[in-house]
């Protein structure tokens, strides 16, 4: 289950994020993951509620937006989304369209901080 080491690399930038910022707290990570990107979403949600556990994430969200899948088309010349993911091709003119452009990624967009309370 590769979303576990995943979800562990997402609490550090998270917590290095934090300690850069004064100790903020994390209220909710943000990520983009595209269908072709090979993580399950609902395993991540998982890993993630299970590693951020004693660390400054405890009581953090975990965000996912879904990506679909985008090609550039030859023949049309432009962007459009992949009929499906097993057959990348142009969802106007059928024509194949080896040009992935979206749908792979897997990243950090934003997080949500709150600066802490100082007594």
């Amino acid at each position: 289950m590769h979303e576990l080491s995943i979800a562990m690399s997402i609490i550090d930038i998270a917590c290095e994020e934090s300690r850069t910022r004064g100790d903020a707290r994390v209220i909710a990570v943000h990520l983009k993951i595209g269908r072709m990107s090979g993580v399950v979403s609902e395993a991540l949600l998982s890993a993630f509620e299970l590693a951020r556990e004693d660390t400054l994430l405890a009581a953090a969200e975990l965000k996912i937006e879904d990506m679909p899948v985008r090609v550039h088309c030859p023949q049309c010349g432009c962007e459009q989304l992949a009929d499906s993911i097993q057959c990348l091709c142009c969802s106007v003119c059928g024509t194949l369209s080896p040009e992935i452009t979206q749908g792979c990624e897997l990243e950090v967009v934003a997080m949500e901080l709150e600066p802490m309370e100082v007594v």
